[in-house]
């Protein structure tokens, strides 16, 4: 009998994190933890008001506090350009949307809580602080708007007026015309609106920063936690300080979560350049907790109305749908982008032949929003898995026959969507019905006449879901091979916790037959990798791991011709392991290291393998929870996923990645709240009133894959970094609403279900 046979490295090697013994023995080096000899520290001044105009006073007091050596306000920088919002669309119009300006620190106008004022640099962050308190800010209050609705109401304030409305664009996608045709056919109607929360990423490491400057080479070296130094690089040079990408060396250690938030320039980075350069010193800028749910960008904050067009067997004919997007008080990095790569996804796994789809982005007085995992695809997924949950519901066809009847089916791929979305390969209806099995869909009842039984409401729900992830793009690899016979990886990727040391060795290890701790790989140096484009999007391990192996391979052919030249045989007889270059069934070799020591120059492999084409990662989550009425509790007590990845690197990493997705996914829809008031003033803005899911609160959760390699991608992967984002809420979702209206009559709650919400709701129904 054929057994199947793990690989000890390679791609589908279970293979534990190389990297942490350091990190769970303290021995790992964060931005906090580099001290530079005579580093000085700083502090932000922010706003109190959401808006309004500000005289700053004489700052001499402040600037006399022992210890205090610059104060910088937007008088001291007049050659910093703004912010950038790199995210310039076409809107459904054709025309470009405005971009209002983000100063690097405010002159005459703040526009939400935590906007900057003042950065002051002393001996210490108290002295700093201290002086801080001495910066007299006359505050002119100007009316506040918080909201996506209240911003948009007839006569709302408006955050800049010389545009006259809080509308900062409306992008698109597809036909209007073919749209409104195919619900004037339609026999039935589907109609939703739901919310997608805003959330705050709340990564573990907050974020920080060590600016350096060297008068005689005219260069910076800056150290910070960021996804991909590379870019931050160029926007801060090219876009901020307006000078040459050389003169910035930037540093990436250990990064604590990342989230897509730690993608984007913040203004501190600037501002401890400035100060060092004029200072000739170190300086360093930590941010404090407050600060990150002050200033850090926000995530998703969608309200979405859509219709769902049936024909008289419940086949969709058309898809319309309206998302309102807050976009905070600015338009941040990559802000408007989030809602249009959201909405090209809006179909899901659905055989839709008519869309239109329009996503309309709001100012409002309150942190910008950006990238948080998922990025517009789990608001999307979020959607139109509600929507079809209903239309099963009002058909009576209930959860699986409506998805059933109205999948892609697999002969159809390759599929184009509606929105220009290639899905290459798939098998949708197989990983549903594997996730039903999984999870006991045929049992459900007898299980919630026990709930029942117990005075408890039961319900089960699913999401079906699609994501792009890895576009279109590469990932240059090189790798070295050392005197002492180890290899060195240089790639422009940033791990933030993800494993990257471990996927891209375990293939090196294969191709080298070396063991994993005589690999290292280096990211995070823009001085010893010369590009590259960071981690964000799961786009890793699908565009990095081609060019790693390609890499291997070309330093491999190297090895092989100069040990065969070496030994007087052929390169084809000679085989690499355990650090040894052998001539195969004899004892005659050449080491590594002696490989290294007779070439010429510096054995290197490189390659760069380019993708034209995202990759659709997709699958099926199923949720089974049970509420307590009397507490509003919600307590999950089965959790199925059966997700196509393409391929699995690695099966430990893997079930890492869908776990803290998941996680984060369950925590929007039952804890995450984010609450402004009528001021502007985040009332929610420490881990005391900002409720994140706990360990406790986490179900064990079955993970299978069902894998169909992708065409898109060199190697059959489709990226999994952000899977469990997308198909978590909407099960947990449809799996509460479910329980909700069948045990007390509610129609429809919304994230995030905290107890108190879902008690209310219940309530109110009863009422």
């Amino acid at each position: 009998m054929n057994q199947l046979v793990t690989p000890k490295f390679g791609i589908g090697a279970p293979l534990r994190r190389k990297e942490d013994a350091s990190l769970i023995t303290g021995t790992g080096r964060y931005t906090d933890d580099y001290q530079p000899e005579g580093c000085l520290h700083a502090y932000v001044l922010r706003s109190s008001m959401a808006h309004a105009k500000i005289t700053l006073g004489d700052l001499e007091d402040a600037k006399a506090v022992p210890g205090v050596h610059l104060i910088l306000t937007a008088a001291d920088i007049p050659d910093l350009k703004p912010m950038p919002t790199r995210a310039r669309m076409k809107q459904i119009d054709g025309s470009n949307h405005e971009c209002p300006p983000q100063p690097v620190l405010c002159s005459d106008e703040v526009r939400y809580v935590g906007d900057a004022i003042a950065f002051i640099v002393a001996d210490s962050v108290n002295i700093a602080k201290t002086a801080a308190e001495l910066i007299e800010v006359d505050y002119d209050p100007l009316d506040v708007v918080t909201g996506i609705e209240e911003a948009l109401k007839d006569g709302a304030p408006l955050v800049w007026p010389e545009f006259g409305t809080n509308k900062a664009f409306t992008l698109g996608h597809g036909d209007a015309d073919k749209c409104a045709a195919a619900f004037e056919r339609a026999d039935k109607v589907i109609s939703i609106t739901v919310d997608n929360n805003r959330l705050v990423a709340n990564y573990m490491e907050t974020r920080g920063c060590v600016a350096e400057y060297d008068p005689e080479t005219e260069r910076y070296t800056f150290t910070a936690g960021t996804q991909g130094g590379h870019g931050m690089r160029d926007v801060i040079c090219k876009d901020i300080l307006g000078i040459d990408p050389a003169h910035l060396r930037l540093i990436t250690p250990e990064v604590g979560g990342g989230f897509g938030t730690k993608m984007f320039t913040y203004r501190e980075y600037p501002l401890c350049l400035v100060a060092a350069k004029k200072l000739g010193k170190p300086v360093k800028w930590i941010g404090e907790r407050t600060e990150h749910f002050i200033t850090d960008a926000h995530g998703r904050d969608n309200v979405t109305t859509a219709e769902l067009a049936l024909d008289k067997d419940a086949k969709i004919l058309g898809l319309k749908i309206d998302v309102l997007a807050s976009m905070g008080a600015y338009l941040h990095q990559f802000g408007p982008f989030i809602p249009f790569v959201g909405t090209s996804m809006s179909s899901g796994l659905y055989d839709v032949p008519a869309l239109y789809v329009t996503a309309t982005g709001v100012y409002a007085n309150m942190v910008p929003t950006d990238a948080y995992r998922g990025a517009g695809r789990p608001e999307a997924a979020y959607l139109i898995e509600r929507l079809i949950e209903k239309a099963g519901q009002e058909t009576g066809l209930g959860s699986v026959e409506i998805r059933r009847r109205n999948f892609i089916p697999k002969e159809a791929l390759p599929y184009t969507t509606q929105t220009g979305r290639m899905y290459d390969t798939g098998d949708y209806i197989g990983h549903m019905e594997a996730a039903l099995e999984a999870a006991d869909w045929a049992g459900f009842e007898s299980r919630k006449n026990d709930s029942a039984a117990r005075g408890r409401y039961r319900g089960i729900g699913m999401c079906c879901y699609i994501e792009a992830c890895a576009f279109a793009g590469s990932e240059e690899a090189t790798l070295e091979l050392n005197q002492n016979g180890t290899v060195t990886l240089l790639i422009g990727t940033q791990t933030n916790g993800q494993g990257h040391a471990t996927a891209y060795s375990q293939v090196i290890a294969e191709q080298l037959g070396l063991d994993l701790d005589s690999i290292e790989v280096v990211q995070g140096d823009t001085d010893r990798v010369k590009k590259g484009g960071g981690t964000g999007g799961s786009r890793s391990i699908p565009l990095g791991l081609p060019s790693v192996e390609g890499a291997s391979k070309s330093l491999v052919s190297k090895i092989k011709d100069l040990a065969a030249n070496k030994m007087e045989v052929g390169a084809e007889d000679l085989e690499l392991v355990g650090g040894e270059v052998r001539v195969v069934g004899t004892d005659r070799l050449v080491t590594l290291a002696e490989v290294a020591a007779a070439a010429p120059e510096k054995l290197t492999g490189h390659d760069e393998v380019k993708q034209s084409e995202a990759t659709y990662p997709n699958g099926t989550h199923i949720c089974e929870l049970e509420v307590d009425p009397e507490t509003g509790d919600v307590v999950l007590l089965n959790y199925v996923i059966v997700d196509d990845f393409g391929v699995t690197v690695n099966p430990l990493l893997l079930a890492g990645q869908v776990h803290g997705g998941t996680a984060q996914a369950i925590s929007q829809a039952l804890c995450e709240r984010t609450v402004f008031d009528e001021d502007g003033q985040l009332l929610t803005a420490s881990l005391l009133d900002y409720r994140l899911l706990r360990a406790e609160d986490m179900p064990e959760i079955d993970f299978q894959t069902r894998n169909v390699p992708s065409t898109t991608n060199a190697l059959g992967i489709k990226g999994a970094g952000e899977a469990g984002t997308i198909g978590g809420c909407a099960s947990v979702m449809n799996a509460l609403n479910m329980a909700l209206k069948d045990g007390a009559g509610v129609e429809q709650i919304d994230m995030p279900a905290t107890p108190n919400r879902v008690w209310e709701a219940i309530q109110a129904a009863k009422a």
